[in-house]
């Protein structure tokens, strides 16, 4: 069995280069990568196939994941187009998304003193969906017209929605911690 190490992870699965895959056939390929790849069938192999094994069930894994996660298949895209989301050094952002970035910051803040702070959750969970859906949509947009410039600014926009659920759960964690 071949495994192209250099072949990008669309190829892997067989998928075209496109934001919008077909789901089930991922699932489908992966199972079946695993099926072949999986360091259980090679027990009784040589320490090379051993180690083959292993490092190919890693490598779909990892492929797997970044592609059944839009946000991460979207940087993927990116990252494969050259483009780089420099978030630690760039910082310049819309002014639109700076000022909603701050209302959404102080929204998050006041969840845990809100009366009915899991309603307060609740809502601000709803607008974060609504929030990433929209910027979802203009990233494909964007891509689809080879907007890259555009497309990387709203997955750098999806990033910062996604650290805010994160931390929206996170929120609602502790104060389960709290009951």
């Amino acid at each position: 069995m071949q495994v192209d190490f250099s072949a990008n992870y669309f190829e892997l699965f067989d998928l075209p280069l496109q934001f919008d895959i077909d789901e089930t056939a991922l699932e489908q390929r992966y199972r079946e990568w695993q099926r072949l790849t999986h360091p259980d069938n090679f027990a009784s192999a040589g320490e090379a196939e051993k180690r083959w094994s292993v490092q190919a069930a890693a490598h779909f894994n990892t492929a797997h994941m970044t592609l059944s996660k839009p946000l991460d298949r979207a940087v993927y895209l990116l990252k494969l187009q050259s483009v780089d989301l420099d978030v630690e050094t760039d910082t310049r952002m819309a002014p639109d998304f700076l000022m909603m970035q701050m209302e959404l910051r102080e929204a998050l803040e006041e969840i845990e003193s809100a009366s009915d702070p899991y309603a307060a959750a609740d809502k601000m969970r709803k607008q974060l969906d609504e929030h990433t859906q929209a910027v979802q949509k203009a990233f494909k947009d964007n891509l689809d017209k080879s907007d890259l410039d555009s497309a990387r600014d709203k997955a750098r926009e999806w990033q910062f929605l996604d650290k805010l659920m994160r931390e929206v759960s996170d929120t609602e964690a502790r104060l389960d911690d709290d009951l």
